[in-house]
């Protein structure tokens, strides 16, 4: 391979650095001027946007009262009120009925002028600054209405120095103008409604006073200097009080191509000295919008300002994007080299590979299994020797022949559903025992192996093939030892039978020693109980010798009545005493466990009473659903009430350090099974517990409450009366346990 010679660039060095600096001075004043040139035209856009949506909801403001005075005109009070102007009654009721309307629409005021336009009626009529009386002649609304024509004004009120929008139209008797309705609006909540920092919005009216503006220090200032002649006009209408009404400080303006202008604004306190201390300059996008119906104009004014944030982003960021370039295009130089020096030693590799993929196809060869290569289709690439010499073909014979060809009709199916199924619906390798054909149409039998090889995504099988006819002999020889055997195997099956029959007897011992089990459970559930339950005897057995020593003082005193009184109450407490032994003594009897339809209730009612002592004591809370007489299931009732009993204590010993534990029991249906939930609020099961709950022997419980056999019992309980008992945590915190009964088919009518 010949040496190329590099081209030497050191001499000219400082020259590219000196090119490299220039351009990365146009690159970045170039990329300034677009982003400048963008960042005005999306200002543009942004702006105008805002400002047309500002401006539909001034006109919508606008428009909602425009015809308000007009249905006004022809209310019978107002009439009556300008028919009779000494009439203080008729004005009276008119200027009530002004203030209903005022504060139903939501307007600011609403009143009813004289043909002089002297107030006779307002919905202010009742402050201190009433309209009532108030002569306003010389607005130009009344004007307008008073010819017969609607008119429209903004003007700062005359007594309450407040800006509003008026709307006039006359109101007329007998085809005469009497007087005129006027309604005036604020507009001080469309104002308020403007956040946007970077934006202001004024409206000016058709002399360019700025009424409305998002800056306080703008308002009653015009865009532009009037002329003295308009500065009089204005101020003799009193449309703006006493304000004077002077031009923003705008020092420079220039109109822009797409309609808008640049204007620089001075802002902030002028001092009179040659430092102007205080004063700033700032650039707006100014564009306006006429409202033609109101004669108003809408004014955006947008601060550049982001620009130029921006124009500086896009000049650091094209600075940063060139040095990249320039350091990838080294980056790239070098990476040239250093290829160039590895193309040597691509040559030597390309060797070593060819002189490996020879010593791969000779291990290939010399192997003593027979390996062809499929392609996707499950064509025949490629074979070994030890194929060609099993099967009797040369590669050239079988090359592009489906794999089918060498088996037999009965195996054919099996490996052309492997080849052709889905990656996700085969196993990784298919292996079976067929029966290939020669080429002489001879057959033998074969161990088959077919395994898939990916090269990316190119997808190729791999057949291995393992001659057995061998074996197949040694088989033949194994079928008769197996006959032999068979003969032992009939002696065996005696000896198991009588086995199985050992077995039964054992299993019936086992049942007999479970029932054993959970009879002994409830015992001593009732032993755990015994406290709370010698709490409710000893209570009526105290009363009872109260009473039967009260009974035979009133004997011997011969105070019959009352000692009878003192009997019939022994009486009573003996029966309460019975009510509570015999849900025990029903509880601790043994029943056959054999499941059968089971009223809830019963259930409910049994456990209940066999907690009560319990429950009282710790003041628990358990909140049972409603119209358990109408469920039924299929089981015992004394066992799930062993089951209910044990969840509900287990629940109770959870929420032991609490003063008012509460238990949550809620019923649902699934399908033909009804589900019962005992939920606590304790601390709940930890995570790595709750597969080892039903462990025999296993509690959370302190030393000396109990064995951890309640819930291990429990669940052989339930999956004998063909249920289901599992735990977990709520979402919320406690554990629940979800007890799954068959329903009892006809008497069930909970709604799932």
């Amino acid at each position: 391979m010949s040496q190329e010679t590099a081209f030497d660039w050191k001499p000219y060095r400082n020259l590219m650095l000196l090119l490299l600096a220039l351009l990365f001075l146009v690159v970045v004043g170039k990329t300034a001027e677009i982003s400048r040139d963008r960042a005005y035209a999306e200002l543009q856009q942004r702006s105008a946007t805002n400002l047309n949506r500002y401006l539909i909801s001034l006109q919508q403001k606008l428009e909602r009262y425009r015809d308000l005075p007009s249905l006004l005109s022809t209310h019978s009070l107002l009439v009556q009120a300008l028919q009779e102007p000494a009439n203080y009654l008729a004005a009276a009721d008119a200027s009530v009925y002004l203030e209903y309307v005022n504060n139903t629409v939501g307007t600011a005021d609403v009143y009813v002028m004289a043909s002089d336009g002297t107030t006779l009626a307002a919905s202010n009529w009742a402050e201190a600054n009433s309209f009532v009386g108030s002569n306003y002649a010389f607005r130009p609304y009344f004007k307008e209405a008073i010819q017969g024509r609607p008119g429209q004004y903004f003007a700062l009120g005359t007594v309450s120095k407040k800006r509003g929008y008026y709307f006039s139209y006359p109101v007329y008797s007998d085809m005469k103008v009497v007087g005129v309705v006027v309604v005036k609006i604020d507009l001080n909540d469309i104002e308020a409604d403007w956040t946007d920092p970077e934006q202001d919005l004024l409206v000016t009216d058709e002399d360019g006073v700025i009424f409305i503006s998002t800056r306080d220090a703008w308002k009653f200032r015009t865009l532009k200097p009037l002329s003295q002649a308009d500065l009089q006009r204005i101020l003799a209408s009193l449309r703006y009080g006493d304000h004077t009404l002077t031009a923003l400080d705008v020092v420079e303006r220039k109109n822009r191509d797409d309609g808008s202008e640049l204007i620089t604004l001075v802002e902030g306190e002028r001092i009179k000295s040659q430092a102007l201390d205080g004063v700033s300059a700032s650039e707006y996008l100014l564009q306006s919008r006429r409202l033609e119906d109101a004669g108003l104009n809408v004014v955006s004014l947008a601060s550049t300002r982001p620009i130029s944030s921006r124009m500086l982003s896009a000049a650091v960021t094209s600075g940063f994007v060139f040095i990249a370039l320039v350091l990838l295009i080294l980056f790239l130089a070098t990476r040239h080299r250093i290829q160039r020096e590895r193309q040597r030693f691509k040559q030597k590799e390309t060797q070593a590979l060819e002189a490996n993929e020879q010593r791969v196809r000779a291990i290939i060869d010399s192997t003593q299994a027979g390996l062809i290569t499929l392609d996707s289709q499950g064509r025949i690439e490629s074979c070994n020797s030890m194929a060609k010499r099993l099967f009797g073909y040369d590669e050239q014979q079988i090359a592009g022949a489906y794999f089918s060809k060498l088996l037999s009709q009965n195996d054919r199916a099996v490996c052309w559903h492997y080849l052709t199924a889905e990656p996700d619906q085969r196993p990784t390798e298919l292996e079976i025992e067929a029966r290939a054909v020669r080429a002489d149409r001879s057959g033998f039998p074969v161990d088959l192996i077919i395994g898939e090889m990916r090269y990316g995504m190119i997808k190729r099988f791999l057949v291995t093939i393992h001659d057995i006819t061998q074996r197949k002999q040694f088989e033949d020889e194994l079928q008769h030892t197996r006959e032999m055997l068979e003969l032992r195997v009939e002696e065996r099956t005696a000896d198991l039978t009588r086995a199985n029959l050992q077995l039964r007897e054992e299993a019936a011992q086992h049942k007999n020693t479970q029932n054993q089990l959970i009879q002994t459970a409830k015992l001593a559930v009732l032993g755990q109980m015994s406290a709370g339950i010698n709490h409710e005897l000893n209570q009526p057995l105290t009363a009872i010798r109260t009473y039967a020593d009260n009974a035979r003082a009133f004997l011997q005193m011969g105070k019959h009545e009352t000692a009878a009184t003192n009997l019939q109450e022994i009486s009573d407490l003996t029966e309460r005493m019975a009510k509570i032994i015999h849900p025990l003594k029903e509880f601790s009897r043994k029943t056959s466990g054999a499941p059968e339809p089971v009223c809830l209730k019963n259930v409910r009612d049994g456990a209940m009473s066999i907690l009560y002592g319990k429950l009282s004591k710790v003041n628990a809370v358990v909140d049972w659903p409603q119209d358990l007489e109408a469920c039924y299931v299929m089981g015992d009732t004394v066992r799930l009430e062993q089951v209910l009993v044990n969840l509900i204590s287990n629940a109770l010993q959870a929420m032991e350090d609490q003063d008012r534990p509460h238990i949550e029991i809620t019923l649902q249906q699934r399908g033909n099974d009804v589900e019962i939930a005992v939920r606590d609020y304790g601390p709940g099961i930890p995570k790595a517990e709750l597969g080892r709950v039903f462990e025999p022997f296993y509690t959370t419980k302190k030393a000396g409450q109990g064995l951890g056999l309640g819930l291990s019992i429990s669940h052989r309980i339930v999956a004998n009366l063909g249920g289901s008992l599992s735990a977990r945590n709520h979402p919320e915190g406690g554990a629940i346990f979800l007890l799954g009964l068959p329903s009892a088919a006809g008497q069930n009518e909970l709604n799932s």
